[in-house]
This record gives structure tokens, C-alpha cells and sequence, in this order.
């Protein structure tokens, strides 16, 4: 006899979410557990959110940054997850006034590792895509210096740009500024082999 595997309420979700120690992503009706970061990863997302601050700081339109502890959700999808870093422009919109529920990203950026890249690259965009404030999708390496924007041309277009020269910027087009890859992988090292 195959049992069915339990399912969960959002709200089932969100209150298990407040008391636990780990973070947990919430996929219509299944809460997974995610990997911990490790230091690369920590570090490469820290200079990212520094950078982002610095840049978007001066520009007439007010930007927010937010860092992985902010949920985004995504209604149509009973979906909610933490992205690496997040950006909104002017005020940020909460789903059902729940301010751990955010579900009007401008632009999302996921550090890749090993683990999650695949699922980075393919299931988390298409569930990124179906946020209509949703504008570019960011994607970093974390073991080599890899940079790919994704902006959205058209609600089914999107236009990729990869940076891999340390010594050049990213275009972030949805918010009109640059960031050097010099300030995202800024002191970290890596392996000889790359």
C-alpha cells in the first residue's frame, strides 16, 4: 500500500517556518528543506547586496534590497522561496499584508551551487516568470566568475547577456545600472583550476 505523501497549507508552512531553525521553500503543499550556504556563497551574496545598495543609492527611482531571508511568493503557483537577493522598485508589496511574503520582485538574483543550479536555471525562472513585476533574473557563479542576466523583453522573451572577464561589469538593465564582477567576486578565491 503507497501512502500519499503529506501536504501542507501555506499557513501550515508559514507558522512551522516561524518556529524552525532551518529554512524551508513551500511548493503547493510541500515544504523542502534548503542546503545551507557555505562561506563562497555567503560572501558572494554579501558583496552583491553591498554593491546593489551602493549603485541603486543615487538614482531618482527608489530601489529596495532585500537579502535571502526575504521570501518571495508566488500566488499563481503556491509558491514561496528565498532568493539570494532580491531588488523592488519604489514600494515593496506583501502578500495578504504578511510582510515575510514579498510578490513584487523586480529583479531576483541565486548564487549557483552545485546542488541547486540546475533547478536555478530552469524550475526557479519558470516560477520567477509568472510575477508580472518581474524584470531580469541574475544568475552567479560561485566557484568561477560567471555572471548571466536574463531581462525580460516580453512577457515570454528574454534576452540573455554572460559576463565572464573579472575585469568587466553586468548591464542590470531593469534598474539601469551596472555592477563590476570585480565588486561581486571581491576577495574571494578560487581553485587553480579556473
Amino acid at each position: 500500500m503507497v501512502t500519499a505523501e503529506k501536504t501542507y497549507t501555506l499557513n501550515d508552512y508559514l507558522l512551522r517556518e516561524s518556529r524552525s531553525r532551518y529554512k524551508h521553500e513551500f511548493y503547493n503543499g510541500k515544504i523542502i528543506r534548503m542546503a545551507g550556504a557555505k562561506a563562497r556563497h555567503n560572501q558572494i551574496a554579501a558583496n552583491l547586496i553591498g554593491s546593489l545598495k551602493y549603485v541603486l543609492r543615487p538614482l531618482p527611482r527608489t530601489f529596495i534590497v532585500y537579502n535571502s531571508d526575504q521570501k518571495i511568493y508566488i500566488e499563481s503557483e503556491n509558491v514561496g522561496v528565498y532568493p539570494d537577493a532580491l531588488v523592488v522598485c519604489e514600494e515593496p508589496q506583501f502578500w495578504q499584508g504578511r510582510e515575510d511574503l514579498i510578490v513584487n520582485p523586480l529583479l531576483v538574483i541565486e548564487v549557483l551551487s552545485r546542488s541547486t543550479a540546475s533547478f536555478d536555471r530552469s524550475g526557479k525562472f519558470l516560477l520567477y516568470e509568472q510575477i508580472p513585476s518581474f524584470q531580469e533574473y541574475v544568475l552567479v557563479e560561485q566557484n568561477y566568475p560567471r555572471v548571466e542576466s536574463w531581462f525580460r523583453t516580453t512577457e515570454h522573451s528574454w534576452d540573455k547577456t554572460v559576463e565572464t572577464d573579472p575585469n568587466a561589469t553586468i548591464q542590470l538593465r531593469a534598474a539601469g545600472v551596472s555592477l563590476p564582477l570585480s565588486e561581486i567576486y571581491e576577495h574571494v578565491r578560487f581553485s587553480p583550476s579556473h
